[in-house]
């Protein structure tokens, strides 16, 4: 199989599909790889280790895409990526096509074959491929939002951690997943008080046992979300709705009970954010504020500490991309059914529900295509 790594364009994006050793291992394998001239280089990747693993440097993106039989990326393909998608090229990557109508119409116009790290899911219902990125952006959360609760970025000018005779400062974690947990033990690791609440009686109860003192669990509803968002110094949205838009669990009007200069991180902006008015940001300029608080959007968090989110993902994919590239999508997802969940768009059709129900538009079952 011709496999092509391009380089990622979205702001900021310095991550890389693929690092030297998994390049290495399928050309052992009997593929050949094409990696866009300095792909890996924001990762610390520099295109010399992939020639010595056996990689072949493409000197463009057009050079890249225009072969491949699969596409393998981080973030989704942007507009100017669209015109090298083709029909039958399988793209495997995070897409989130939930959270957006044009770019969910841009590929099923392609004609690719779209599986989508976001929706591989274990029989337990872990998501395998999102976790490591979930743990990153949860860690972030925290950093970030400290960092705009400083005065000079317009913050609250609170220290998390508090000192000693002055109280820390208070986390509200909306949800208690893979994100909020992250984002907990790194907000009680400096000291905060920290809120985790979530639609889940189980998770709460297991949270209770591993979490530490200074973390409290709360069942959430509408009153329980609009008590601790209040008092909070800094909010962090952590829901997920596997595959599906985010639900909206902070009201535009209720930004006028938080205290003024609080900050707001909504790490579920990459399906739509729970935050009512959060819209997606860049590294570059990574907030804005309204109605006295601060909104932190950036879509690709993880991509900011690019040496450990390229890490990270590529030691979970790269079991995934091994089977794709030895079987073929259709063999590779009949085999194994975890992956067979990540198929979202095939033949210019939604196989994915949660995406098909986001958008009114007409579903088809998966099997139809994985069928024998």
């Amino acid at each position: 199989m011709r496999i092509g790594v391009p380089k990622e364009i979205k702001t900021n994006e310095n991550r890389v599909a693929l690092v030297p050793a998994g390049c290495e291992a399928l050309v052992a394998d009997g593929h050949t790889v094409l990696i866009e001239k300095g792909a890996g280089e924001g990762s610390g990747f520099p295109d010399e280790l992939y020639v010595k693993a056996g990689g072949t440097i493409a000197p463009d993106a057009d050079a890249t895409w225009k072969d491949a039989d699969m596409i393998l990326k981080v973030k989704e393909p942007i507009k100017v990526e669209w015109p090298r998608m083709k029909p039958g090229q399988t793209i495997f990557t995070y897409f989130h096509f939930a959270a957006d109508e044009v770019l969910t119409k841009a590929h099923l116009d392609s004609g690719a074959t779209c599986i989508a790290y976001e929706t591989v899911q274990l029989p337990n219902g872990e998501l395998p491929l999102l976790t490591p990125m979930s743990e990153v952006a949860g860690r972030m959360a925290v950093q970030e939002g400290a960092k705009y609760l400083e005065k000079l970025h317009g913050g609250r000018g609170v220290l998390l951690g508090g000192v000693p005779g002055v109280p820390p400062g208070k986390v509200v974690i909306l949800g208690g997943g893979v994100v909020g947990t992250n984002a907990a033990k790194m907000a009680a690791g400096l000291g905060a008080q920290v809120t985790i609440l979530d639609l889940s009686l189980e998770r709460l109860r297991y949270l209770s046992d591993v979490m530490p003192a200074n973390v409290t669990l709360v069942y959430s509803n509408r009153f329980t979300i609009l008590e601790q968002i209040a008092t909070a110094d800094l909010v962090v949205g952590a829901v997920l709705v596997t595959g599906a838009k985010a639900p909206r669990l902070v009201r535009r009007e209720d930004l006028k009970t938080m205290q003024p200069g609080a900050v707001i991180v909504d790490v579920a902006i990459d399906q739509g954010g729970c935050i009512e008015t959060i819209h997606a940001t860049t590294h570059d300029n990574p907030v804005y504020t309204i109605d006295g608080i601060i909104h932190y959007g950036v879509a690709n968090m993880p991509g900011g500490v690019p040496r450990t989110s390229t890490l990270a993902l590529t030691n979970a994919t790269f079991p995934y991309v091994m089977q794709l590239a030895k079987k073929g999508w259709k063999k590779a997802l009949r085999e194994n059914e975890a992956l067979a969940k990540g198929l979202n768009v095939v033949d210019k059709k939604v196989v994915y529900k949660a995406v098909a129900d986001a958008f009114g538009m007409p579903f088809t079952d998966a099997e139809t295509y994985l069928k024998a």
